[in-house]
Parts: structure tokens; C-alpha cells; sequence
């Protein structure tokens, strides 16, 4: 489909939700275009960035990450301080966050994709993320069934930098961590990169700078108008119970998660009223409307490749629901709205990562 076609179909559902569904709503989905648009067009990858630090010794992604996390701190911090009424991205310190946040960095490598990274580049047409994106909705789904049991296996209560320390002692903290981790990865490219004979790369580059300006903005965007920060995971995880309870097939009036007030309440609603769930449809509206122009390949998989990645997008979902978020709900919107759990779930994730792209190397993806 042409570029003209779809922006004049984006048009018209932005409008029936303006109409039909409220103001916040439509405004959301907007953002949500407009995060699919820079996540598919600069493919400003997650998963990608840490790869190609782990792999090839480029710290540029990452070093784009660590751009958009300290953006959006400088943006987020001071409006949580200003603004009571906004929340930031809480999760506890738990058995649940340490054995998620490992898990899902292992298997984001095989699949190719974190939360953001699958719903993009199923919105870019890619068939092994599109294929993943509703085993990745089951696999969130029951680890939304099952957390009550792993969080009776030991949790602390959420710890917030804002409210503990004010938002400027907080943002200064969480700048000074992100100061030191791209000195980390510095040191840690360049020694590499000269003990294999190698030219340095840069530290930024273009795209991921772009990419990293605007997401902030589009984060930020997202936080004052749904009052809470960009997540992703969550979405997945109600599309599979709303499927799993109209159907018959799983009782969730007695399930812990789902008996949470808001969770509840979101079971009887339409999805559309949800704000996760509207940023992510326009997420893959977005990557759709890049894809007209820019086609994505790739390449064809074995039947057991395939299985390993679905395997792994099923594991992936689970894990994320275990781990509070994916890069973008645990360790972007944790980080960047001073949430101890962000911090927590980068270096398992990462740990996670190492393991994950040897098994990828094995499997030949």
C-alpha cells in the first residue's frame, strides 16, 4: 500500500477516536505513530545497539540509548517533581525482576527484537517479528497469570529516586550513573578495538542521535498525556486475557494480577481506552506507513529456526511480564523516571544478552 493511502486511513481512525473515543486517546495514538515512525525509520533498535557493542565493538547504539535515557530523565524528573498527578515507571525489586530481566535478555537476541523492536518490525512486514508478536502477546499474557507466584518468592517494595530524594538530587544522580556506564563503554571499545588492530568507532552517529532527540520528545509527550511513561509489554499481555477470557478459556476472576483494580477494569473495557494499548497499535501504524517507502528483507529461516524463534518470542513475552517491562517499560521509563528496578534490570538483561547471541551465533540467525 502507498504512503498516501495509509496516512489518509491514520487520518480518518485519528478522527473516530477523537469522536467517538476522547481527545486523550487520539492524541496517544499520535504519539504512538510518531514512535513507530522514528523506531522503524532510523531502526533505532534496542536489541540491536547491544548487539553490535557485544559483537562488533561499536558503541554507537548504545551510546544512542544513553542519549535518549538522559533526554528523557531531564524532560521526565522535573515534571514527576512538579506534578504529583504523573507516575513514574515503579517496579519491585524482586526474585520476579532478576529472573526476568536475565531471560528476556537472552531471548531478545534470538528473536531478534525487545518489546519495540518486535512491534516495529512487524509494522515493517518482517516475517519472523510479525509471527512473534502474537506468541509474544501469550507468553506476557501468562507470566501476567503467574507473577503472584513468583512474587511470593521474595520482593521489596518499589523505590521511586524522585519521590525519595526530590527530582533534582535524582536527576543528577541518574546522570552521573549514565555518565559512568558510556565511560565503561568507551574504555571498553576502545581497548578492544585496538588490541584487535582495529580503528576506533565513533561514539554517535547520526540516526541514533536523531532517533534519540526525538524519542525522548515522543516519550515525554506520551507521559503528560497518558500520566504515566511509555510502556510497551503490558499491551501484548491484555490483548492475549481479553482474547483468553471472552473465549472461555482461562477463569481470571480469581487471578492475582487480574484482579488488581486497574487490570479489572481493563479486562471490561475496549482495548482502545487502554493507553499502552492504542500507543502500540499507532507504533505499528507508524512502522507500516515507513515501510511503504522502505521495504524491509530479510532472510528466509529453516524450519528450525523458526521454532527457535518462536520458542524464544513465547519465552520473551513471559519474561518481560516477570521483569516489569521490556527496554522501553524496565530500563528506558524505569531509568529514565528514577525507578531503582531500571537500574536493577540492565545488567542481567545484559548478562542475559551475552548468552542469548551464542545461541543465536549457533542456530546460524
Amino acid at each position: 500500500m502507498k504512503r498516501l493511502p495509509l496516512a489518509i486511513i491514520m487520518a480518518m481512525f485519528f478522527g473516530w477516536l477523537l469522536w467517538s473515543v476522547s481527545v486523550r486517546q487520539a492524541a496517544l495514538f499520535a504519539v504512538g505513530i510518531g514512535l513507530g515512525v522514528v523506531l522503524a525509520g532510523k531502526r533505532f533498535g534496542f536489541t540491536t545497539g547491544w548487539r553490535m557493542l557485544v559483537e562488533d565493538k561499536d558503541p554507537s547504539g548504545v551510546f544512542g540509548q544513553l542519549l535518549l535515557l538522559a533526554l528523557a530523565a531531564c524532560l521526565a524528573m522535573p515534571l514527576l517533581g512538579h506534578f504529583p498527578e504523573l507516575t513514574a515507571a515503579l517496579g519491585p525489586p524482586s526474585v520476579s525482576l532478576i529472573v526476568g530481566a536475565f531471560v528476556f535478555g537472552l531471548c531478545m537476541q534470538i528473536a531478534d527484537g525487545c518489546g519495540s523492536g518486535t512491534l516495529y518490525k512487524a509494522g515493517l512486514g518482517i516475517p519472523m517479528n510479525a509471527a512473534i508478536l502474537p506468541v509474544f502477546a501469550i507468553g506476557s499474557f501468562l507470566g501476567s497469570v503467574h507473577l503472584g507466584w513468583w512474587l511470593d518468592l521474595g520482593r521489596t517494595a518499589p523505590v521511586g529516586l524522585v519521590t525519595e530524594w526530590g527530582w533534582d538530587v535524582a536527576l543528577a544522580a541518574t546522570l552521573g550513573g549514565l555518565a559512568l556506564v558510556a565511560a565503561g563503554v568507551s574504555f571498553y571499545c576502545k581497548r578492544a578495538n585496538l588490541k584487535a588492530g582495529r580503528q576506533a568507532k565513533p561514539l554517535f552517529v547520526r540516526k541514533w542521535v536523531i532517533g534519540a532527540v526525538l524519542l525522548a520528545l515522543l516519550a515525554t509527550a506520551n507521559l503528560v498525556i497518558a500520566g504515566q511513561p511509555w510502556g510497551v509489554v503490558y499491551g501484548f499481555g491484555l490483548w492475549a486475557a481479553k482474547v483468553a477470557s471472552a473465549t472461555g478459556a482461562v477463569d481470571l476472576s480469581t487471578n492475582w494480577f487480574w484482579t488488581q483494580p486497574g487490570n479489572a477494569a481493563r479486562l471490561t473495557e475496549t482495548v482502545l481506552l487502554d493507553v499502552t494499548s492504542i500507543t502500540n497499535i499507532g507504533i505499528l501504524a507508524g512502522a507500516l506507513w515507513v515501510s511503504a517507502s522502505t521495504p524491509a528483507s530479510a532472510r528466509p529461516l529453516s524450519g528450525k529456526q523458526w521454532a527457535v524463534a518462536l520458542i524464544a518470542g513465547l519465552v520473551l513475552g513471559y519474561s518481560s511480564r516477570l521483569a516489569f517491562g521490556c527496554n522501553v517499560g524496565a530500563m528506558f521509563s524505569g531509568i529514565s523516571t528514577g525507578s531503582i528496578h531500571g537500574w536493577i534490570w540492565v545488567p542481567l538483561a545484559f548478562a542475559g544478552t551475552i548468552f542469548g547471541l551464542r545461541i543465536r551465533r549457533h542456530f546460524g540467525f
